[in-house]
């Protein structure tokens, strides 16, 4: 193997020291033991060698290769095509925002541009103290919680610039962030320990996880002949156009990080309503 940028021959990657390889092979025999195709679980060991350095190395690469019997190319092409790989040191915590079209029009883009400069980095890039890496990130099927942000796959609905920095400075002070829905924050090495498949044992963990509110399963409902709740929670307490307010009380937002305001206030450009033409 060639070092395009150097021109040189490319040594083979180091293995894992022993006792490292001797507890993830125990670990990787039990994930291959789920699949009747051994090479079936490559995703899932992926993860599990991510889990070990916080990101997807030549050596992991090359234990992957290893215990399901393919070769290193067959490896890299996959790990280079997730996203969900990471392929340089980075961050405790993952945090992506969606700058995808509704969540950009939302307020997205304002979030992510607020965020490279209070964090003083570019996308893809982690700050200095190890503890956050940001990075824009593509939807997530939660656009009725529009502009999102997600810390390691957790969900922080209905952002605002000011709510998503509070959000990355508690994250880089250690103090306990609580996502909108979901399972607590972990740090990236224990999210992808749990991607591999392995169980999340922190106590309540597994109980406080959960699915999207109301709005997002709508349509699950309709699809399996079910008929639509005599009332339906707005994720921000607002009435359909038509409808008259309603006697209880708006829902809330779940997460003390999430944005106590309506997101379109996150958009300078955004009008913060219809204009009286639109609202005819």
């Amino acid at each position: 193997m060639t070092d395009v940028s150097l021109g040189m021959p490319r040594l083979p990657a180091p293995d894992y020291p022993a006792d490292v390889r001797a507890r993830l092979e125990a670990d990787a025999c039990e994930v291959i033991a789920r699949y009747p195709d051994s090479r079936s679980a490559l995703l899932p060991l992926l993860h599990l060698v991510q889990s070990e350095e916080g990101h997807v190395t030549r050596t992991g690469m090359r234990f992957c290769a290893d215990v399901l019997g393919l070769t290193t190319a067959e490896v890299t092409a996959v790990a280079t095509f997730y996203t969900m790989y990471r392929r340089k040191p980075s961050g405790d915590y993952q945090v992506g925002v969606c700058t995808n079209t509704l969540c950009a029009v939302m307020g997205g883009d304002a979030i992510f541009d607020e965020l490279k400069q209070h964090l003083g980095v570019g996308n893809d890039e982690t700050t200095d103290d190890g503890k956050v890496t940001l990075e824009h990130i593509e939807c997530n099927a939660a656009c009725d919680f529009a502009p999102v942000v997600m810390v390691n796959w957790e969900f922080f609905d209905n952002q605002t610039p000011e709510s998503a920095k509070r959000l990355v400075d508690d994250l880089r002070a250690g103090r306990a962030v609580e996502p909108t829905r979901g399972a607590p924050i972990c740090t990236f090495k224990e999210t992808a320990r749990i991607l591999a498949g392995f169980p999340d044992e922190r106590e309540g963990a597994v109980e406080a996880g959960g699915a999207a509110g109301p709005a997002s399963l709508i349509g699950l409902r309709l699809a399996k002949g079910e008929a639509l709740p005599a009332r339906v929670v707005h994720p921000r307490g607002e009435a359909p156009t038509g409808e008259a307010p309603q006697d209880e009380s708006p829902a809330e937002h779940l997460s003390s990080h999430d944005a106590p305001q309506q997101t379109s206030a996150s958009d300078p450009d955004h009008p913060a309503g219809p204009t009286a033409e639109e609202g005819e």
